[in-house]
């Protein structure tokens, strides 16, 4: 007998002894445990295994063979007989939410015009296989034995907490640094720290759409504050919900208008978090990488800092694809950032945080950062030509320049046909939370921008917003 067909008979059940070894073997059968062709041991063989009378088994065997389980070939035997599999429909793939397709459409690419991504041709990588196979010599990294810090690799920390102090004249500790897998992993640590479940929370309009989706899944209620030339407008935000618990803002260079908040806005903000206990995120997404002037010191370096927790990320100035950022908390809160580091969020790979630590420590970031901003300045002045030929409007926008559209130009659906053709600007609407508020336009990224195909690219983007406008 097939050594995995087991055959267990009650003998106190009112079921007959040869329908108890039909069903079993029809079981194994159907399960796919018997294959077609599998020869069943004879009468004789199974009933003295199982202690029954030949005529049990003979009777349970014939009932298969009716059923056309078994077919039965004289001296070959009793087999298993040749049977279609069953035809089961599969299932259909749950379908996408309206959140996650304009995520993957955001992220689609690389293409021209795309944001949130340094230059396709930029990417240190030699560097970084260098520093990382380095690494692996020097620490044994695989061969370790021990749980590695969730806070993060300490070198690392040192190396971002120096690096704040010189280009953002942000003071902290290490202690207070946690690296994150980017932005988003560092926004759900702080809001798991904070625990402001059912709290209203400003958010800028227009904002970052994986931001305000990942307060909403806090269960924080987001109140939209518009943003004008001086950044989010606090006064606005005081007037309509002062008892909000938090703020969260892209205070350096505001996603995606690029505006820098002003200091007035600056020190109104930061007097509204210390008087009402409220929480400050600072989303610094671009750093040092500002192409106009140097950039503005962190909102947490100023008195009030306190209530910021500063929130850092490698992926414009290195690569997306590290999934590396950090996060500055408070002194008060890195208790607290410990613990949720430790049992929910800890830190990513620690090869990678060595390498990147070393890639910092040798000078090659600062040198990176200098040499983006360089190329980014050229490719924004050669956009920003190819636009002034089209009598366009269009405003700067950080790492961006904001095509403008006329009212009712359907955004989504031009850079939808746009990325058939290689290009991926971001549609303005798509950035609003509330309709009314929204207005159309296009986010052209400069860093994917390379002047070589500029002109080419420019002419069939304006190709397809003729056939709208």
């Amino acid at each position: 007998m097939d050594p995995h067909l087991q055959i267990h008979l009650d003998r106190a059940a009112k079921l007959p002894l040869s329908e108890q070894i039909r069903i079993s073997i029809a079981r194994a059968i159907e399960s796919g445990l018997l294959a077609p062709g599998t020869r069943l041991p004879s009468w004789q063989d199974l009933a003295a295994q199982l202690g029954v009378a030949r005529g049990t088994v003979q009777a349970a065997y014939e009932r298969l063979s009716d059923t056309q389980m078994t077919e039965t070939f004289g001296a070959r035997g009793t087999r298993v007989a040749l049977r279609p599999r069953a035809t089961t429909a599969q299932p259909e793939a749950p379908p996408l939410g309206a959140f996650m397709k304009t995520y993957q459409e955001m992220n689609a690419g690389p293409a021209i015009f795309q944001l949130g991504i340094p230059a396709l041709k930029e990417l240190p990588e030699k560097l970084f296989a260098r520093a990382r196979s380095s690494n692996l010599l020097k620490t044994g990294s695989f061969s370790s034995l021990v749980y590695p810090d969730p806070r993060g690799e300490l070198d690392l920390r040192r190396e971002i907490a120096s690096y704040l102090t010189l280009s953002r004249n942000l003071h902290c500790f290490p202690e207070q640094v946690f690296i994150t897998s980017g932005f988003s992993s560092g926004l759900g640590l702080a809001l798991r720290v904070l625990g402001l479940d059912g709290k209203k929370v400003w958010m800028e309009e227009p904002g970052f759409i994986v931001t305000r989706k990942g307060l909403e899944l806090a269960r924080l209620n987001v109140v939209p504050v518009p943003v004008d030339a001086e950044g989010l407008n606090v006064s606005y935000g005081i007037e309509n919900a002062a008892d909000a618990a938090l703020a969260v803002l892209t205070p350096g260079q505001q996603a995606p208008l690029g505006t820098t908040l002003s200091l007035r806005r600056r020190l109104q903000l930061l007097e509204w978090a210390v008087t009402s206990n409220a929480w400050i995120i600072e989303d610094d997404y671009l750093g040092e990488l500002q192409l106009e002037g140097r950039a503005a010191p962190a909102l947490a370096s100023f008195d009030g800092g306190e209530r910021v927790i500063h929130i850092g990320s490698f992926s414009k100035t290195v690569s997306p694809g590290l999934r590396l950022g950090f996060v500055v908390a408070p002194i008060e809160l890195t208790a607290a950032f410990s613990d949720v580091a430790a049992t929910l969020a800890p830190a990513p790979s620690p090869l990678i945080q060595l390498a990147t630590a070393q890639f910092m420590h040798d000078g090659h970031f600062i040198r990176r950062v200098r040499r983006l901003k360089r190329l980014y300045s050229a490719q924004r002045d050669a956009l920003c030509e190819q636009l002034r030929l089209r009598n366009a409007q269009w405003m700067r926008a950080g790492l961006a320049i904001l095509l403008r559209l006329p009212d009712g130009a359907p955004d989504v659906q031009i850079a939808r046909d746009a990325m058939a053709l290689g290009m991926a600007p971001s549609p303005l609407s798509t950035w609003f939370a509330t309709p009314s508020w929204a207005l159309p336009g296009l986010l052209l990224g400069v860093a994917t921008a390379p002047e070589p195909q500029l002109a080419a690219s420019c002419r069939r983007l304006f190709e397809i917003i003729d056939r709208y406008c």
